[in-house]
């Protein structure tokens, strides 16, 4: 840093020396102020009596959010905000510790196009003030708005950097995405292709929600995989939501099997046949203190109970079956479900809701976070289930993935679904400019 090898031992100390980060994750405490947010890890000045000048901290937040040209109060609570708002005090709590260098990751997923203006009119500013920024984005017209160069990362390794005049969005795509497919991800379709002539299990029209999902028309047939592509931000984890019910749908109509239907809660989703797999599964999809067999079976449940009494005969029955049918690796049934690796978790998130026989399965990023043996098995699952007839929608990050098993590709932008590719017609390159806003 400033021409000097440096190694720092923590974050703090990094911090110290003058490196700010804004986090793609917040990464704020909501049950403190906006104030005590933004200053948090600095010394809060104190009376003679060792007590907190309030007003004095408030003053300071008030400080850093007018120079962000914000007008929130900084005595708010932050549970109290909005996502964007949130973002907003990410970036006023880097900017309150006068970095040098200001690492900002994936900053405007949650901000809305006065937000974003707003943002770049601050990054202008401190670029004029010496800061060195490191803007890290998939957005395309985001990088050549502000950026003086260029650096391409793919799979932890360096892959090209220049000044942002010397090339176009498209160098950039190819960079970004050029490896081939491998053999991991390519599964074997069904020699006949899906008969559009039937009836679509799903269709989904104009469906919109209270976050971003904005106009969301499609169809599934029975038998497919629809692979769901986007950037982080795009609304793909929304979507499949407010399908399932968690979100609320403020506007659209659904039809399962034809059949127009009212979701508004997941059991309304499930009611009808349509199950959920989310993207974290230890938040979302796991009773962690609780054991493999009852994790399994707990969709379900109620159908193993008489007079309110559960009959464990039958419980451990439906558990074996299906820690058999998908070869989830355990030392008993009775075993925490939190000791087993990441992909036999998922495989048992699997297992709950095929235990409901559903028409359509909601996968979102199934394979994350768990090793390459268990990604090959989760994928012969996934294909499995559409040779029976399944519907299925996947949402994956993996460029590689969603071509090597999808039948179909969605693919979504800031809420809206930009554009369909069939498996045949579709690339890496398509997929991205897709993603990116491209037409």
């Amino acid at each position: 840093m400033n021409g000097e090898p440096i190694s720092w031992k923590s974050p703090v100390e990094a911090r110290d020396k003058g490196i700010g980060v804004v986090h793609q994750e917040l990464n704020l405490s909501p049950n403190l102020t906006i104030s005590e947010n933004i200053l948090m890890g600095t010394k809060f000045p104190k009376n003679r009596f060792g007590m907190v000048k309030w007003n004095v901290v408030h003053e300071q937040g008030r400080k850093v959010l007018e120079s962000m040209g914000s007008d929130l109060n900084p005595r708010q609570l932050v549970s109290t905000l909005s996502v964007a708002q949130q973002q907003m005090v990410e970036i006023a709590r880097a900017l309150a510790f006068k970095a040098e260098v200001l690492i900002m990751d994936e900053p405007t997923a949650s901000l809305t196009d006065r937000e974003i203006n707003k943002l770049f009119e601050i990054i202008e500013d401190l670029k004029r003030q010496g800061v060195a920024i490191v803007y890290i984005s998939h957005r395309m017209d985001e990088i050549f708005r502000i950026s003086n160069r260029y650096t391409v990362l793919r799979d932890g390794e360096w892959i090209a950097s220049g000044p942002i005049e010397e090339t176009n969005p498209d160098h950039l795509v190819k960079l970004m995405v050029g490896r081939d497919l491998k053999d991991l991800f390519n599964r074997t379709r069904l020699s006949a292709p899906v008969k559009k002539s039937v009836s679509p299990v799903l269709e989904v029209k104009n469906v919109s929600d209270n976050t971003i999902v904005k106009d969301v028309s499609f169809k599934i047939f029975p038998g497919e995989i629809v692979g769901l592509a986007g950037l982080v931000g795009a609304g793909r984890t929304e979507l499949v939501r407010a399908l399932f019910g968690v979100s609320g749908m403020t506007k659209g109509e659904v039809y399962v099997d034809g059949q127009p239907v009212t979701i508004k809660s997941p059991r309304d989703a499930i009611t009808y046949g349509i199950a959920h797999v989310p993207e974290s599964r230890k938040e979302q999809g796991l009773f962690l203190s609780m054991s493999v067999k009852e994790n399994i079976v707990m969709a379900e449940l109620q159908k193993h109970c008489t007079s309110g009494v559960i009959s464990w005969k039958k419980v451990n029955e439906r558990a074996d079956k299906f820690i058999h049918d998908l070869h989830i690796k355990i030392a008993s049934p009775e075993q925490p479900i939190s000791n087993l690796s990441g992909g036999n978790q998922q495989k048992a998130v699997i297992a709950r809701w095929l235990s409901i026989s559903p028409k359509v399965l909601l996968l979102d990023e199934p394979t994350r976070g768990v090793d390459i043996g268990a990604k090959t098995e989760i994928h012969k699952i996934i294909s499995k289930l559409a040779e029976q007839g399944l519907a299925v929608i996947m949402i994956s990050s993996e460029l590689p993935e969603i071509l090597g098993v999808s039948d179909r590709i969605l693919v979504m932008n800031e809420g809206k679904l930009n554009g369909e590719l069939d498996i045949k017609e579709a690339t890496q390159e398509k997929i991205m400019s897709l993603a990116t806003g491209g037409k």
